[in-house]
């Protein structure tokens, strides 16, 4: 672990990863989201329909849900330097297929496969975690959070001026083949300036690779009831892409689709079975044991959270161009405050959480969230418009801090397992994003706000049973030894 001085303006050793990894995350973010802000051009060059447009946008989140999970344990295993490299560089092919697509078959299936490149938030929890130190790390994941999540608001300014800039039908094109060569630039740069810990410092793997590890025999069934919403949301997303839905899947095909979904479940719920049997035979050592409820916990708020984020990102300029007959230059501007809150607020919330205690600072956040989020339920026409933006950024800065504050608890449960955590909890933000977006698509914006809030209360009561981290993480060297990874204040 690194102990020199936290100095956000300097470049060197944690700093420099620190610096170099919200970068990555912030480049997968911008080629995420490069389709958002050009949909309007797309769709006149290669003749998008509103139905295949809104296809397009459930096809960006569908694979990430599956692909947190996926990366988390590849990182794991082989370490971040490599995955998010490897990322980076093999993301920006579908990239490149998108930019070049000539139909909406095309579009569709680099779009999908686009959606794998929204799992690289995760790798650089992993890689931040190694660096810092328990009393620095709620900042910087905050950092490496916020910060790389503005990509998505970068994307959405800056890739219409690069479209006009080369200019043409095909600007659009141009933009988002630069996202890729962006993305493939930097898979170079990235992997040349890291290391996945610091010099002497040991980069603790998983036992087994395949499924998380559980230290008990409640936790193994508390695991597997765990995955099941993640499961459900992907088949929410295939009942959208349905006949009852854009009309995207065949009936048949759709069927097809949840028995391959209940196939995979069982799966992996055998994977489970195979690496932790041995708890319902040989009770786990109470140094090596960690309580699994603290991930389900992390995972509810995040579904909150960052869920809520990404719903309400998606839908805020139609809400505010309705409610206050904006135009949707106007409304889009008005919206955008939202999203800008993510520059300080995520890491302030990490922050907060580093001096004030994990689990006070998620008590009150969330407890915000849910008062924000009611606030919101209640804006009318009546309303100012400022008032409005104040309340959307008041609810912003709750959100937004949740998110900073679930992360600086994440890599203090057990060290060798990070990504895999990480990436549950992160598939449990998207999870969150398809079920609020559904609810949106029956009911009005009112409803659809108390329903965000509703489920916050559900977590502030669910935060009540986790613990604040405290003493140490043990983990074994490959030679025998122990190593104890302080995780207090």
């Amino acid at each position: 672990m690194s102990v020199e001085k936290f100095n956000l303006f300097a470049f060197t050793g944690k700093m420099k990863i620190l610096h170099l990894s919200w970068m990555a995350f912030f480049i997968t973010f911008v080629v995420w989201f490069n389709h958002a802000p050009l949909l309007q051009a797309m769709a006149k060059s290669i003749g998008l329909t509103p139905s295949e447009i809104k296809t397009l946008l459930i096809l960006n989140v569908a694979l990430t849900i599956p692909a947190r999970v996926i990366i988390g344990m590849v990182t794991d295993q082989f370490g971040p330097k490599k995955v998010y490299s490897a990322l980076l560089a093999i993301c920006s092919i579908p990239c490149f297929m998108f930019a070049t697509a000539d139909d909406f078959g095309q579009a569709a299936i680099a779009r999908f496969l686009l959606g794998f490149i929204g799992a690289g938030f995760v790798i650089g929890i992993r890689m931040v975690s190694e660096w810092f130190p328990a009393n620095e790390l709620g900042t910087a994941e905050g950092i490496y959070g916020g910060w790389g999540n503005f990509g998505s608001a970068a994307a959405a300014f800056c890739l219409p001026v690069v479209a006009l800039w080369f200019g043409g039908d095909d600007g659009w094109r141009y933009a988002i083949g630069l996202t890729g060569a962006l993305s493939l630039g930097f898979a170079f740069i990235y992997y040349f300036n890291v290391s996945d810990t610091p010099k002497g410092s040991t980069y603790f793997k998983p036992k087994h690779v395949g499924a998380m590890e559980v230290t008990s025999k409640g936790d193994f069934w508390f695991l597997l009831i765990m995955k099941i919403p993640m499961y459900a949301a992907l088949a929410l997303l295939a009942w959208k892409l349905s006949p009852a839905g854009v009309k995207m899947f065949s009936e048949s095909t759709t069927v097809i689709f949840y028995v391959v979904l209940v196939v995979l479940y069982f799966y992996e719920a055998s994977q489970v079975w195979k690496v932790n049997k041995s708890v319902f035979t040989t009770e786990v050592p109470e140094m090596h044991r960690y309580a699994f409820k603290q991930v389900a916990v992390l995972n509810i708020l995040y579904f909150a959270t960052f869920g809520s984020e990404l719903a309400v990102v998606s839908m805020l300029p139609l809400f505010f161009a309705e409610t206050f007959q904006l135009d949707p230059v106007k409304a889009g501007m008005v919206a955008s405050a939202y999203a800008f809150m993510n520059l300080m607020s995520r890491p302030g919330g990490g922050w907060i959480s580093d001096r004030c205690g994990r689990k006070p600072t998620l008590l009150i956040l969330t407890a915000g969230l849910a008062i924000g989020y009611a606030l919101m339920g209640m804006v009318s026409s009546e309303w100012p418009l400022w008032l409005a933006v104040v309340a959307a950024m008041a609810c912003s800065f709750f959100v937004q801090g949740g998110e900073g504050a679930v992360f600086a608890v994440v890599p203090l449960i057990k060290r060798r397992m990070t990504g895999q955590i990480a990436g549950m909890t992160g598939a449990y933000g998207n999870v969150g994003a398809v079920v609020y977006l559904t609810v949106l698509s029956f009911v009005d914006y009112s409803t659809f706000f108390y329903v965000i809030a509703g489920t916050a209360v559900v977590g502030f009561v669910a935060l009540l049973a986790m613990e604040e981290p405290k003493g140490h993480i043990v983990e074994v060297r490959d030679d025998g030894s122990v190593e104890l990874i302080n995780v207090s204040r």
